[in-house]
């Protein structure tokens, strides 16, 4: 199709696209929970129902509603039947912090949130989260990598902001598509054709010498694992700290290295890990670029003058900030979250698992959370938050939490 066909396609769906991602949601999973049962209950050696301190809530909490005030009146906020405007997921929240921060007894706290706001579970048995109607909870990070604003002989593996010709279009309904989809291409010869790939832009360098770098790092592994995380913190020579943050891919699908590794015989099935799979890329330094390659998912970043910065474009709140896939579940939405959280010893070993229960607040995507059984948890920042991150892969539960009408 040519280039005036795909502009004036983009024209005219761009508003139903817009309002597409506020739109109700139509189907939720089946489960809910009501009545006396508590879903706090079967939480084991977590001696409460919040493992965190309130000041992280309160400012996750603070967070959604600075996003629900400047959607305003734009669309509702559903869960299966219930739909709420921006006002009433705004009150609800409210209402929730007025109840944590009273001077009551932790069963007191948990008997007046159960009398106020329905629990909405949040899946329905998916492929990989273990029990009927749990999820599959993993986590993320946000990485700090050694970078400056210039190449040197040690600086010198970039990141790219957005090139000029890069083409976003909404997938036409036309198509079987509900309009939330898109296609990300770029513009060449007066047509819309496929983006640059991973091998392109790394290994023949297409991109390179056009002013497009926002910066050089030392590790071309360290920038591999940014792309999948989609944002972090550059420290630059005198010591400054530039973060940077996900501008738009490729357009490209995601394809994650473990089980191709596995089979490929790289890593054993028992051993398939972020952490076995990084190790791999450090010590193989002639076959990683083109096991890279496989994920031809590439990212183009952005400078931030904070970050990380989510999909509602606000800042993370580590251990609050959940990521979902957002054409099923509400933006910004108050959750409860129970799985399992690992411990590590001096030598940043883990020790054991321990179960525990969070509030979570539901501020960001990711390109492989998809589905309605599929939760990342954001863990912060730096080398800890990568082995926490990096080691999640438990079954748990997650409820929405909605203020009764």
């Amino acid at each position: 199709m040519k280039v005036r066909e795909r502009i004036i396609i983009f024209l005219i769906l761009f508003p139903a696209f817009f309002l597409a991602g506020c739109a109700p949601i139509s189907e939720m999973p089946r489960a809910e929970s009501r009545g006396s049962q508590s879903p706090f209950a079967s939480v084991e050696d977590a001696g409460q129902m919040d493992d965190l301190d309130l000041d992280s809530l309160g400012k996750a909490v603070a967070l959604s509603i600075q996003y629900y005030e400047k959607a305003g009146s734009k669309g509702s906020y559903c869960l299966r039947d219930r739909c709420y405007s921006y006002r009433e997921m705004i009150d609800g929240l409210e209402q929730f912090l007025k109840i944590m921060r009273r001077d009551m007894m932790p069963e007191e706290v948990e008997q007046k949130i159960r009398d106020e706001f329905i629990f909405v579970r949040a899946a329905a048995g998916t492929a990989g989260a273990g029990a009927e109607g749990n999820v599959l909870v993993t986590g993320y990070f946000e990485p700090i990598l050694e970078g400056s604003r210039t190449k040197t002989d040690r600086f010198r593996y970039p990141l790219y902001k957005i090139p000029d010709e890069t083409v976003v279009v909404p997938v036409d309904r036309a198509y079987g598509q509900d309009g939330r989809d898109k296609f990300v291409g770029r513009l060449h010869d007066g047509e819309v054709i496929p983006h640059f790939s991973r091998r392109e832009i790394d290994e023949n360098g297409v991109l390179a010498g056009r002013g497009l770098e926002i910066a050089w790092v030392d590790d071309p592994v360290a920038l591999f694992l940014l792309h999948i995380q989609g944002s972090g913190k550059i420290r630059l020579p005198e010591g400054r700290l530039l973060h940077v943050t996900y501008a738009q891919s490729n357009g490209w699908p995601f394809r994650g290295l473990t089980g191709m590794m596995v089979e490929k015989g790289l890593l054993q099935e028992n051993g398939k890990s972020y952490e076995q799979m990084k190790r791999f890329l450090l010590d193989h330094p002639e076959e990683r670029q083109e096991l890279m390659n496989y994920n031809e998912r590439y990212i183009f970043f952005r400078t931030a003058t904070e970050g990380p910065l989510g999909a509602l474009n606000l800042p993370l709140v580590a251990g609050r900030s959940i990521a979902t896939d957002l054409d099923i579940y509400p933006r910004g939405a108050l959750a409860l979250i129970k799985t399992r959280k690992p411990v590590f010893d001096g030598q940043g070993r883990i020790s054991s698992w321990q179960s525990f229960s969070r509030f979570v607040l539901n501020h960001d995507t990711g390109a492989a959370i998809k589905g309605p059984g599929r939760v990342d948890l954001f863990c912060g920042t730096g080398e800890t938050a990568e082995r926490t991150a990096g080691a999640m892969k438990e079954s748990g539960e997650l409820y929405f939490l909605v203020k009764k009408k």
